[in-house]
């Protein structure tokens, strides 16, 4: 089942966390259910990679972070914990890699640097990602070529290239690449691999920028460095800028939710922010 172990999550206090009320079944409803949930319940952030703290993929590990101590994570963390809950429904889940294509050039070259999941139910595969910053997907979307699939945000499609699925998601108007993916199911040391070059390269923006966001009902909210940013579905876009770690930090905690680390250098750190 690449890379996703045993179950190990406590089911319970995930749901607690997330605000699932509802019996947890291995179906699709509860499938889609639980991914608006989360994305709504548990931010994106880097603040770990940031801060040059080593991100750690043991499952028990990241729900203590993320179920337990009020934190967010980033792409491995949320969908290998994602990966665990739906594994503990006796669901087929399978981790793969991903080239992400958003803001980046036509033809530049991308590393399998994100990490997404094909779900498997009632027989039909179908992919999830609550991890992909301002624009994890707000449900599970089928795999299939070139159908247009409606979400309680952007409407998405899949195209199929060669050997690759392209995942591309309407905005402002206009279909836009995500990222690319091949249906293998990847090792445990492709993880770790991808997990380190996130984490730590110099060329990876989680090392030196804050990324913060969180998909609810009717909007996404995104948080690059000093801006903190509402868009609203179907209108203009709400922008504020964030001048002070103060400021910074009010936002984190209340619009984002977050329990912040008590480490000793965290202003610090979010004081050199770029701007």
């Amino acid at each position: 089942m690449g890379a996703c172990m045993d179950p190990v999550i406590d089911l319970g206090a995930y749901a607690r966390r997330i605000g699932f009320l509802d019996p947890m079944r291995a179906d699709l409803a509860t499938v889609q259910g639980v991914v608006r949930a989360h994305v709504a319940a548990i931010a994106f952030e880097n603040l770990d990679a940031l801060m040059g703290k080593p991100i750690d993929l043991d499952p028990l590990g990241i729900e203590d972070k993320l179920v337990h101590r009020g934190r967010g994570g980033y792409c491995f963390e949320h969908n290998r914990l994602l990966a665990e809950v739906l594994r503990s429904l006796d669901l087929r889940v399978d981790c793969l890699l991903a080239r992400v294509l958003w803001n980046r050039p036509d033809g530049a070259p991308a590393p399998l640097s994100h990490m997404v999941l094909r779900v498997v139910i009632d027989d039909e595969p179908w992919l999830v990602d609550a991890g992909f910053g301002g624009l994890s997907l707000s449900s599970a979307l089928r795999l299939t070529r070139g159908l247009e699939q409606l979400t309680p945000h952007e409407p998405c499609r899949l195209l199929e290239r060669d050997d690759e699925w392209l995942l591309q998601a309407q905005v402002a108007g206009q279909w836009r690449n995500l990222y690319r993916f091949r249906q293998q199911p990847c090792e445990e040391v492709d993880l770790a691999v991808a997990n380190h070059y996130v984490s730590t390269h110099h060329e990876s923006p989680f090392t030196h920028q804050l990324i913060v966001a969180r998909t609810i009902a009717d909007q996404r909210l995104t948080l690059r460095n000093h801006e903190f940013t509402i868009h609203h579905r179907g209108g203009p876009s709400e922008h504020y800028p964030l001048p002070t770690t103060t400021d910074i930090r009010r936002v984190l905690e209340r619009h984002f939710m977050l329990v912040l680390p008590a480490h000793a250098g965290l202003d610090r750190r979010l004081a050199m922010l770029p701007r």
